[in-house]
């Protein structure tokens, strides 16, 4: 069972990373296109390097570290590969903060989504909630303030952990919104190979921390989230270069990294206030959400008429 355990989590992370950052390959692909084939051929694997050895690599352990300052970085290094019960003892004592943190930053990537984001609309409703986009700001501030009442009687640190989710989620989406903007001028520009590689590694970094947030309600050992996202980053930089055009007919895609979102938002919320859910249900729901937008979409993609 442990074997079956480890293998769900490892493919149901990395599914996440790939549906995740689709959005990104896509734009990505598009700059690629305008660079000479040497420049595609570094960026592909020096540029894969960073972002999984670095980026990826190394924000798991930053994470960690600010759940558990305590330990430092030399000590996190070595709790990620240790099976000393202390070590493990701290790093589940301070899980419901990780968990409460990083819920609220994916809850409200899926409002900012349902609210203010055009999309292909997969579900009835998705219109109606496009249509009320004012009220985004409304609608995750009386939700932040119900989390924090809730979660002051229990430990203070559990409120300002929903906090700092918040304002991550706000610091971070700026930067992601100025990048896609900037991104899409690299299609138009004239700029050098060399500064397209190095605003992409920007770009990227930026953008894998959606993924990373929402691998620990999947688990919380180091090695199997390198291990996920790592494949996940490495499947979508094949697609970025073969594929890519066909995984953009399947429209619906991006409903189901959003609906998958609120999903694992909602574990690690709950798991915060001390809601035990069991450990393969993330990696289950985002299987079964991606899979039923994914064959919504081909459905579409079959009978054009019932688009």
């Amino acid at each position: 069972m442990e074997f079956v355990f480890i293998l769900l989590t490892i493919l149901g992370l990395s599914l996440f990373e790939i549906i995740t950052s689709i959005d990104n390959a896509i734009i990505n692909a598009e700059v690629l296109g305008g660079m000479s084939k040497k420049a595609r051929r570094w960026f592909l694997l020096w540029g894969f390097l960073f972002a999984v050895f670095v980026v990826r690599g190394a924000l798991p352990f930053a994470i960690v570290w600010i759940a558990n300052p305590s330990l430092g970085p030399v000590g996190v290094l070595g709790a990620a590969f240790s099976s000393d019960p202390h070590v493990q003892e701290a790093i589940e004592k301070s899980s419901p903060l990780l968990l409460m943190g990083g819920g609220v930053f994916l809850v409200f990537l899926f409002f900012n989504w349902l609210f203010l984001e055009p999309k292909n609309l997969g579900l009835k409703g998705e219109g109606f909630f496009l249509r009320q986009g004012a009220w985004f700001f409304a609608i995750v501030s009386i939700l932040l303030a119900a989390i924090v009442w809730f979660s002051i009687n229990i430990d203070p640190m559990l409120a300002f952990s929903a906090v700092l989710g918040s304002t991550a989620f706000f610091i971070i989406h700026g930067f992601q919104q100025f990048a896609e903007q900037q991104e899409r001028r690299l299609v138009k520009g004239n700029m050098s190979d060399v500064s397209k590689i190095a605003y992409l590694e920007v770009l990227d970094s930026t953008f894998s921390i959606d993924g990373v947030i929402g691998a620990f309600a999947f688990t919380f050992s180091i090695p199997l989230i390198l291990i996920g996202n790592g494949i996940g980053a490495l499947v979508l930089r094949k697609l970025t270069v073969s594929n890519i055009e066909r995984i953009k007919r399947y429209k619906y895609l991006k409903n189901g990294a959003m609906y998958s979102i609120l999903f694992l938002g909602i574990i690690m919320v709950s798991d915060g206030f001390g809601i035990k859910i069991p450990h393969w249900l993330s990696p289950v729901i985002t299987f079964g959400t991606v899979a039923y937008f994914f064959l919504k979409s081909k459905s579409e993609l079959n009978n054009p008429q019932k688009a």
